[in-house]
């Protein structure tokens, strides 16, 4: 945390319910006791859309992933801000748990979801997906989504991906999209992300070496 410099914001504040998150990602284990389950809600208020397998690759994420956001303060997960109300709209697909296969969407319907938690109230989208391979399939409807985004002002943080190649991609290159590069404890980009000159331009770095679980956009 203080590699990153949120330290100091996690001091002020634990961030207001009036600040919708829309996290599109696997669905989330809302009873894990290091999470701040008040906060969290599915998308048309379905308690974060529920999961069928807790050890799935998708629902490992979703998790993974709303802890970073709204876990418990003192508990092992970063906490940035439980006070905000993080509205999970799933968008990867559940496999058998243990499976090894990672969890994927279509860009189309990654578009949609952008969407609809746009017009549920997220002003902040924290999207956790990269294209695995290049795909012109869906493209045009993610782009316009995004234009969507930007002309409400809804900011949108999107992981740079993890397939260790360079140039963006149609998520990344939008304009108005923040990537995130994961780095290593000393602060470099680690091996596996994906950079490109949308991430040098305005881009961020983020601790996420340790993870092992890297979602991917499936080609169209």
């Amino acid at each position: 945390m203080n590699l990153v410099r949120l330290t100091p914001l996690i001091n002020r504040s634990t961030g207001s319910p009036e600040i919708v998150i829309g996290l599109m990602d696997g669905p989330v284990a809302v009873n894990h006791p290091d999470l701040a389950a008040e906060s969290v809600r599915g998308i048309a208020d379905q308690r974060a859309a529920g999961y069928v397998h807790s050890g799935s690759s998708a629902c490992l994420h979703g998790t993974f992933t709303a802890g970073i956001l709204c876990g418990k303060r003192g508990s092992p997960a970063p906490a940035i801000c439980p006070g905000c109300t993080l509205l999970v709209h799933p968008v990867f697909k559940e496999g058998a748990a243990g499976n090894g296969a990672l969890p994927s969407t279509m860009p189309a319907e990654l578009a949609e979801a952008l969407v609809e938690c746009i017009e549920a109230g997220a002003r902040v989208l924290n999207l956790s997906a990269a294209f695995a391979q290049p795909s012109s399939g869906g493209e045009r409807e993610l782009e316009e989504a995004l234009d969507y985004a930007a002309r409400l002002g809804v900011i949108v943080v999107a992981a740079a991906g993890n397939q260790g190649a360079l140039g963006s991609s149609a998520i990344t290159r939008h304009p108005w999209v923040i990537p995130v590069a994961a780095c290593d404890l000393r602060g470099g980009p680690v091996g596996q992300t994906n950079l490109g000159s949308s991430v040098g331009r305005r881009g961020l770095l983020e601790l996420l070496a340790q993870l092992g679980l890297f979602s991917t956009v499936s080609k169209s």
